[in-house]
């Protein structure tokens, strides 16, 4: 078992907060996703996350003209250079302070930072490599306030700042003889965009009232003069002081030539007519002239521009949108509302959305994967069901049937209904066919279900209650309560059925775990007893052993037939808990009252993951009974529970200072108040993963936890994992063979050496008419590690019907033989199905 996973994407959540970028081809948006960066191919319908991370929350993201390399600034002020092309990052800094817009310049030469009340100016980094990638040219003050937004002009000579103390000021980029810089004031609330004309020096300024000003320029960009440097002309009889002639020559006087200077050329407002609510976001396309606003009660307006008619208008979000910008072709236009996490691309022409994704409103505490690992479905703490396609990255299709928090979600073993259970005392089944929720399973008495298991037949529906001590049986297929299993004595945390037999077993409070025979008129066949409370249970995909993780940190394995313990894992000193920011005890005595609240076999069962009230999640070999590996699931500073250490600039003699709220103005007021809402209060998440599964095709497992809903993937690229290699098998032996035509010997020696370029050539070297005789000839240890290599290719090779064909002659030739191995050579054929029913899936839409 190799244990080299690594971050492959995260789902579930689409936008927190900083602002949207548009790719310069206008076909991918860029969406700050916590401190990660998503990258949603809106064209492909692809989504991915870039494999780094800052420390804390992103604010502000920019990218080069030619979109190859982008800067990325957190809440701190902590910047990365980052390569588009590569994902991987190039150079970092600190701006010591939070920043609020970047900007690069049209010709690519320089880019500014609004920082504080000051415009940084930085030298662009170029496509060299550079010791220091961010090189200041010049600072640029004025405003008395935060600089909030900043636009060049298309020459990028010059560029226009917004700022909180409701002035706009104009500056030069570089020396102009005609241009410095010039202050325009004329609004009552602070700037949230400042435009340029296309081509023109002429500006829009627009502020968070709702106001938009048109400032016309006294001159045209051709205009603009270049500084010359000041000569000198010699001394005359005139020059003289007292009589004296003064020593050196005399500077000429200055040209006193025409400044740049706005008038204003019309004021209108955006909002309708006795309408209120404050401006939140701005983007304008210069070429078309469409200026996009958005507003805090989640409306947008589309105006044209200069005249400013409104052409559009609609409500898309109950909270206010934080983003919006336009692609460069002005056909799509995004918006991003970080109150609900919602993203969407909105073609305002056809008036149709491109991409409309929303993820859970609260933390996500449920997550199952579908039989053949295309799909997982999670639950929330905002009641919602969402299933979610593991290809794309997008959630398809979502159930809001139930009116309180989700405990549990599950699969049945056919994949075509999705069971949830939850808070609000229901049980729910929905069809994944039709979409729609086609049963509700009730238990007599009102009850809290927090935990949820299906039997691999699909008929039984067991759920657990925390306050009934009881756990309740249904039939699927009508419905009905066919029994109530009582003897537990505390309540129910946890309940889990055998893959391959009617068994389930049932973890309590109460420190027992108890396995009920289901086709034996529900008796208890075996009372397990724990050292501590029982959190919760798993069985092995064999079904021969089960784990179980307890209060006191320990997980036991047990003998599931048998009934006897097989050994214990002490996981409490793995789980290496942060400290809070409240917190008066050290991280180390935190972790001790701490436990693993979730636990996973892997697909072949060697391994079991294990997660909790932690930034960490453990891999542990079962046979051994050792941590194998650690993955650190978050290192976002801006959530609690992070830091390692107290940090005593914080303490003071009456407490943290994190329990001082700093009120911070908002823009949903109480009503009468006009500096924000002194009743809301800053929360700082915490933290931790609250549901763990394996891939059914072994390749990856999921994590939910605070971030958001994140995948695991094995990294094919680093492993070198030969099998049953010698002396004799190396590369140039494969391809002396190859060229000799022995097709099997040449396989059977690429399998050997097990690398993936390698066995690819040597497969699609075999003609097409030798596969049949190929795969009767292939030993039979060889054909589980050839079925996972071609369940890959099949996924991303373009010679679909080539590896189709390896596949079929390879399950017709060992059909028979791999039946009596199927329990250990399931992950291979979730694997196979899961690519060959994506292809399915795209092809059947055409």
């Amino acid at each position: 078992m190799k244990y080299s996973y690594k971050f492959s994407n995260l789902l579930g959540t689409f936008y927190r907060s900083g602002n949207l970028t548009f790719t310069p081809d206008g076909n991918s948006l860029i969406s700050p996703v916590g401190n990660r960066l998503s990258v949603f191919h809106l064209k492909n319908n692809r989504a991915e996350t870039l494999p780094w991370a800052t420390r804390c929350n992103i604010t502000c993201v920019a990218l080069t003209p030619d979109g190859s390399l982008g800067i990325v600034v957190d809440e701190e002020g902590s910047a990365l250079l980052i390569s588009i092309v590569t994902k991987a990052v190039l150079n970092t800094f600190n701006f010591q302070q939070p920043v609020n817009a970047v900007s690069f310049s049209p010709d690519g030469k320089k880019f500014l930072v609004c920082k504080g009340s000051v415009v940084l100016m930085y030298h662009a980094p170029g496509k060299r490599r550079e010791f220091n990638a961010f090189v200041l040219e010049k600072s640029y003050f004025g405003p008395v306030d935060d600089t909030m937004c900043v636009d060049w002009t298309d020459d990028s000579k010059c560029f226009a700042v917004g700022s909180k103390d409701m002035t706009t000021w104009v500056f030069s980029a570089e020396p102009l003889e005609n241009a410095a810089r010039f202050s325009i004031g004329g609004h009552k609330e602070a700037i949230v965009s400042c435009f340029f004309k296309d081509n023109s020096l002429d500006l829009y300024s627009i502020c968070g009232a709702g106001t938009i000003r048109i400032w016309k320029s006294n001159f045209e960009l051709t205009d603009l003069r270049p500084r010359k440097p000041r000569k000198e002309r010699p001394l005359n009889e005139m020059d003289v002081e007292n009589g004296e002639k003064i020593r050196g020559s005399v500077k000429e006087e200055d040209d006193d030539s025409e400044k740049l200077y706005y008038n204003s050329n019309g004021k209108h407002h955006l909002n309708k007519a006795g309408d209120f609510t404050m401006l939140t976001a701005a983007a304008f396309h210069k070429k078309l002239r469409i200026l996009v606003s958005g507003f805090a009660n989640g409306t947008f307006h589309i105006h044209e521009l200069p005249d400013v008619n409104l052409i559009h208008s609609l409500s898309i979000s109950g909270q206010s949108i934080s983003s919006i910008t336009i692609n460069s072709t002005g056909d799509w236009i995004s918006f991003g509302s970080s109150g609900l996490g919602q993203l969407l691309v909105w073609e305002w022409q056809s008036e149709s959305y491109i991409l409309k994704q929303q993820g859970h409103f609260n933390n996500m505490v449920a997550l199952s994967y579908s039989p053949d690992g295309q799909h997982i479905a999670t639950g929330g703490n905002d009641g919602k069901v969402k299933v979610w396609d593991t290809t794309s990255g997008f959630c398809f299709v979502t159930f809001t049937n139930h009116t309180s928090g989700i405990t549990a979600v599950a699969f049945t073993s056919n994949g075509q209904v999705l069971v949830s259970s939850s808070l609000d005392g229901t049980v729910r089944a929905y069809s994944l066919l039709r979409y729609r929720n086609f049963r509700t399973f009730t238990s007599p008495r009102l009850t809290q279900f927090s935990c949820l298991a299906v039997d691999g037949s699909g008929d039984l529906v067991c759920a657990g209650a925390q306050d009934a001590f009881e756990v309740y049986v249904w039939s699927m297929q009508t419905g009905k309560l066919l029994d109530v299993l009582a003897g537990h004595e505390g309540p129910v945390s946890s309940v889990a059925f055998n893959p391959w037999k009617s068994v389930l077993a049932t973890a309590s409070w109460d420190r027992t775990v108890r396995l009920w025979h289901m086709t034996d008129s529900w008796r208890t066949t075996e009372t397990l007893s724990i050292t501590a409370e029982a959190l919760a249970v798993t069985f092995r995909p064999d079904g021969r052993e089960l784990a179980v993780a307890s209060l006191d940190g320990q997980i036991t394995m047990w003998d599931s037939e048998k009934g006897i313990q097989t050994g214990s894992i002490e996981g409490r000193h793995d789980l290496q808990m942060g400290r809070k920011e409240t917190d008066k005890i050290t991280a180390k005595h935190s972790a001790k009252g701490k436990a693993f609240t979730s636990l996973c076999y892997s697909a072949d069962g060697n391994a079991l993951l294990a997660g909790g009230a932690s930034r960490f999640v453990c891999i542990y070999h079962v046979r051994e009974q050792l941590l194998a590996k650690k993955f650190e699931i978050s290192c976002n500073y801006s959530l609690d529970g992070m830091e390692e250490f107290l940090d005593r600039r914080k303490m003071t003699e009456f407490g943290s200072l994190a329990l001082v709220d700093e009120g911070s103005g908002v823009a949903l007021s109480l009503p009468g108040v006009r500096l924000g809402d002194m009743s809301s209060r800053h929360f700082k998440p915490e933290i931790h993963v609250t549901s763990l599964r394996f891939s059914p095709t072994g390749r990856c497992w999921a994590a939910t936890s605070t971030e958001g809903l994140l995948i695991y993937s094995l990294d094919s690229s680093l492993m070198f994992d030969p099998f049953q290699l010698d002396e004799e098998v190396t590369a140039g032996s494969v391809h002396r063979t190859l060229r000799k035509g022995e097709w099997t010997l040449a396989l059977l020696m690429a399998m050997k050496l097990n690398e993936q370029r390698l066995l690819q050539e040597t497969l699609e070297s075999v003609p097409y008419t030798d596969i049949k005789v190929l795969c009767s000839a292939l030993p039979e240890s060889y054909i589980e590690r050839l079925l996972v290599f071609l369940a890959a290719q099949i996924e991303s090779s373009r010679h679909l019907q080539f590896y189709l064909i390896w596949a079929h002659e390879l399950l017709m030739q060992h059909g028979q033989k791999l039946k009596a191995r199927s329990v250990s050579l399931m992950p291979a054929i979730h694997s196979l199905q899961k690519s060959i029913q994506s292809h399915f899936t795209e092809l059947s839409k055409l």
